[in-house]
């Protein structure tokens, strides 16, 4: 029997003795998190959400994309894929510049994708609520395969802070 492990990842480290990190969106396409399957495991996902800190001040987009490239991000550690089980191992994710992280700083050449999720943001105090939170249904869970790129990718004319994540099973 295959036993399954569930894992929820953030767009900053592990908090510790400060509260969980919000990063800026900036002025241009961002990778705010990044998950990479190694060659030998796909993941489920099961749900994913965003915080903003601000309405902002010009219309963005927020998407959930699978990548056949990598964008340049701040390395998670092992212990910033967080398992929801206390019994679980660590995640087979694999970490790096390269691999699973956040904060882009290069969005690398994307010649192919698949979105699962695109929200647009008005700027319109009220307009919307700036937390967005999505569980997939069972027969709807998107498979990201093995050495793909699932991201959490923004784009907003004026820059407004963010937190995001991802909850999947693999």
């Amino acid at each position: 029997m295959i036993k399954i492990h569930r894992y929820k990842v953030y767009n900053g480290p592990a908090p510790t003795a400060a509260a969980q990190q919000k990063v800026t969106t900036g002025t241009a396409i961002k990778t705010m998190l990044q998950i990479a399957t190694p060659s030998t495991r796909e993941i489920q996902l099961i749900s994913w959400g965003f915080t903003l800190d601000a309405v902002p001040a010009s219309a963005g987009q927020v998407e959930l994309i699978q990548t056949d490239v990598a964008a340049t991000v701040t390395a998670h550690v092992a212990s910033g894929v967080q398992p929801l089980d206390p019994n679980a191992p660590a995640s087979l994710m694999t970490l790096g510049t390269s691999a699973t992280g956040y904060t882009a700083s290069a969005e690398g050449t994307v010649t192919a994708t698949r979105t699962f999720d695109a929200q647009l943001i008005p700027p319109t105090a009220g307009a919307l609520d700036l937390n967005y939170f999505y569980q997939f249904m069972p027969d709807e869970r998107p498979i990201i395969a093995i050495s793909k790129f699932l991201r959490v990718r923004c784009t907003f004319g004026a820059a407004v802070n963010m937190t995001c994540w991802v909850a999947f099973d693999e």
